[in-house]
């Protein structure tokens, strides 16, 4: 379980989340939307602690978050950043930092991280790619590299903030199938997407933002029911059921 609870934050003086509470589920696909500049990305950072919290407080799994170590806190909650820098390693040993909150007096790498580690990289269709240079990969490969070392983490809670990134539609599927699999495992998966038709079909919940604040929440279908997002993006979606599930299209 992940929850925010009545957090405000920003930068230095400049608040972006004003009041905001939200709260994912275990096992469950949680998704925020909201246009550029509504507080998305800026929630998911001061959820990790790489901002202030000006008020309000951060829960996982019944803890207190800004009460925990570091190590502690990077243990539960594996955080996929939008921007992300393109250190001079290879792929393996970028998803192998993932492990780092788990080492041991040591301080170094055991066989079961490396495990692990190849593990990620498998569950991404991305183990050849063990000792190229992360440099020299296309941004879609990076972005499986990326997604990797956060599943590396093991973490009882996952937030990826745009993971679809300079993925092709294949890809994505495969990465919508990928992250059911993880929410039925009980692992609680946090997501901030722009694809409005992507995160009706793949999420249990959705909170939509706006100006920093959170204006609605629901199932994709009670959501859609609301036309809040109808209104905040002035395009209409419908949706038609299927032997699938439902299926969504913009009109």
């Amino acid at each position: 379980m992940f929850e925010l609870r009545s957090v405000t934050a920003g930068y230095g003086d400049h608040m972006v989340l004003h009041d905001v509470s939200l709260r994912a589920e275990q096992g469950r696909i949680t998704t925020i939307l909201g246009k550029n500049g509504s507080g998305k990305s800026t929630l998911l950072k001061a959820a990790v602690g790489l901002l202030p919290l000006a008020d309000g407080e951060i829960v996982v799994n019944d803890r207190h978050i800004t009460k925990l170590s570091g190590r502690e806190a990077a243990k539960m909650v594996a955080y996929l950043p939008q921007e992300k820098t393109v250190p001079s390693i290879t792929a393996g040993r970028y998803v192998l930092h993932g492990r780092f909150p788990h080492l041991g007096r040591m301080q170094s790498y055991s066989q079961e991280d490396s495990r692990i580690a190849m593990e990620a990289m498998e569950q991404m269709g991305i183990s050849d790619l063990a000792d190229a240079p992360l440099a020299t990969l296309s941004g879609g490969m990076r972005q499986k590299v990326y997604i990797a070392m956060a599943l590396a983490k093991q973490a009882s809670v996952l937030l990826m903030d745009e993971p679809t990134t300079y993925l092709d539609i294949g890809q994505q599927l495969r990465l919508a199938q990928l992250i059911k699999r993880l929410a039925e495992r009980g692992i609680t998966v946090v997501l901030v997407l722009h694809d409005l038709l992507y995160a009706l079909k793949i999420s249990d919940d959705i909170y939509i933002m706006d100006d920093g604040c959170v204006i609605g929440s629901g199932t994709p279908e009670m959501v859609l029911k609301t036309n809040i997002l109808q209104k905040l993006y002035d395009i209409e979606i419908c949706s038609v059921d299927t032997d699938g599930g439902a299926r969504y299209y913009y009109k």
